[in-house]
């Protein structure tokens, strides 16, 4: 039973097999930063659109209330 619970762990003696997992690991490090970064480059954009929507309701909602009040 013990056999079977550690037959996914494997260290090489030859370390250099570390070096394309490092690479790899680099890369996909890479890439997730960057998708990060447009995700919030896209949510900014949004959040001052929808801000610049909330405030044109605001005033529009306030200028009728104002003509309804005259």
């Amino acid at each position: 039973m013990e056999h079977l619970m550690y037959q996914f762990l494997y260290f090489p003696e030859d370390k250099t097999a570390y070096i394309p997992a490092a690479f790899e690991f680099l890369i996909m490090l890479i890439l997730c930063i960057g998708v990060f970064m447009i995700f919030r480059k896209i949510s900014k954009k949004q959040e001052l659109k929808s801000k610049e929507i909330e405030t044109r309701v605001l005033a529009e909602r306030n200028s009728t209330n104002n003509q309804q009040n005259v």
